[in-house]
C-alpha cells in the first residue's frame, strides 16, 4: 500500500480552507493509502511566541482530526515534536538545500511582503517540511495548489542528497491536488487563511460562526436588483451544495429580490448540517482526554519506527555513523 503525508500548523483553529483543501482528502484516502498525519507543531514556532497558545491549538487539531473522520485504526496521528528525529534528518537536508532554492520559496517571499518579521526557522521552513515528508518515504503528499511549490523543492533537496552521496536513498513523493477545492475563498474573497483573519471555523459556537458566515465581504448591489452569481457566497456554499441547490441560489441571485443577508443564512445553515455530526463528536472526545493522549503515544511510536531506521541510515551515508577506522 502507497504511503501518504502530510500535517497542519497548530498557529491557529483551523477552518473551512484547512478542510476542503487538505482533511477531507486525508480521510478519503484512508483505504487506499497508508495515512501518516501529523500536528507540525515545530513549523509553527516560525509565527507561534506564546506557549498556552501552541498548547490549545495542537490539542484542538488533534480533536477536529478525530472529529472529521481520521481514524487511528487506518491512519497514523501523531505531533511532529514527538518525534525528534524530524529535526535530526532536518539538519542533514540543511546541508544540501541550496540557499538559492530557499529564497524562491513564495510563502517566505510573501510574508515578508506582508511585514513579517524574518527568522532563520521562516526562511529554513522548507528544509523541515522535506525532513517531515523525506523521513517516511512518503508516495504522494496532499496539498492546496498554493502548496506545490513547496513539495517541488521538496523533491529537489531528495535528488541533491541522492546525487551528492551517489545513492537512491530518498523516495521523490508526487503531489495530490483536488483543483475543485485547492483554494478555498475567505470572508474577504483571497484565499482563507488563518495570516488573513479571514476564516470560517467549522467548529466555532453558532453565535460565532454566524457572525464568521455574516461578515462575508459582498458589494453594495440593493436587495431588489440582480446580482453576480458568481459571488464569494455561492462559491463557498458549492462546496457544501449539491448542483440542483447551487443552481437554485445562483437563479435567485440572478432574478433579484434575494438580498446578500439571505445567501448567508442559506449557507450557514448548510454548514451546521454539513458538520453536525462532526460538531457532537468533538464535544465528546474534548471529555476524554485519556482516549485523545493514548491515540498520540501511540502514533508517535509508529512514526519514530519508521524515522529512526530512515534518520540512522541517512547518518551512516553521510559518514556520522559506521567504522570510521574503516
Amino acid at each position: 500500500m502507497k504511503r501518504s503525508l502530510s500535517g497542519i500548523q497548530p498557529s491557529g483553529i483551523l477552518h473551512l480552507g484547512n478542510y476542503f483543501g487538505a482533511i477531507d482528502q486525508f480521510v478519503t484516502m484512508q483505504d487506499d493509502y497508508e495515512g501518516f498525519y501529523f500536528v507540525a507543531d515545530y513549523h509553527s514556532l516560525t509565527s507561534l511566541t506564546k506557549p498556552e497558545d501552541l498548547r490549545e491549538n495542537t490539542k484542538n487539531i488533534i480533536l477536529d482530526y478525530l472529529s472529521l473522520g481520521l481514524n487511528p485504526e487506518k491512519s497514523t496521528l501523531f505531533l511532529q515534536s514527538d518525534v525528534p528525529e524530524h529535526v535530526e534528518l532536518y539538519w542533514l537536508l540543511c546541508n544540501v538545500a541550496p540557499v538559492g532554492l530557499l529564497e524562491r520559496a513564495h510563502s517566505y517571499k510573501d510574508k515578508l511582503a506582508k511585514g513579517f518579521t524574518p527568522n532563520m526557522g521562516l526562511f529554513n521552513y522548507p528544509a523541515l517540511m522535506a525532513a517531515d515528508i523525506l523521513i517516511y518515504d512518503a508516495d504522494v503528499v496532499p496539498v492546496g495548489k498554493d502548496q506545490k511549490q513547496h513539495l517541488e523543492m521538496t523533491r529537489d533537496i531528495a535528488a541533491k542528497f541522492n546525487q551528492q552521496y551517489e545513492v537512491d536513498f530518498f523516495k521523490l513523493p508526487d503531489p495530490l491536488i483536488m483543483d475543485k477545492v485547492a483554494v478555498v475563498p475567505g470572508t474577504d474573497g483571497q484565499k482563507m487563511s488563518k495570516s488573513y483573519g479571514n476564516t470560517i471555523q467549522m467548529f466555532a459556537p453558532k453565535k460565532q460562526l454566524k457572525q464568521q458566515v455574516m461578515s462575508i465581504v459582498t458589494d453594495s448591489t440593493p436587495l431588489e436588483e440582480p446580482k453576480n452569481p458568481d459571488n464569494n457566497i455561492a462559491k463557498l456554499y458549492a462546496l457544501f451544495a449539491n448542483i440542483e441547490k447551487q443552481n437554485e441560489m445562483k437563479e435567485k441571485f440572478l432574478a433579484g429580490n434575494y438580498g446578500y443577508g439571505h445567501a448567508k443564512t442559506e449557507l450557514l445553515n448548510a454548514i451546521l448540517e454539513y458538520f453536525g455530526n462532526a460538531r457532537e463528536k468533538r464535544e465528546e472526545l474534548a471529555q476524554n482526554t485519556k482516549y485523545v493522549e493514548e491515540i498520540l503515544q501511540e502514533g508517535a511510536r509508529k512514526a519514530r519506527a519508521i524515522a529512526s531506521k530512515k534518520v540512522q541510515e541517512a547518518k551512516e551515508i553521510v559518514g556520522l555513523l559506521g567504522n570510521i577506522y574503516r
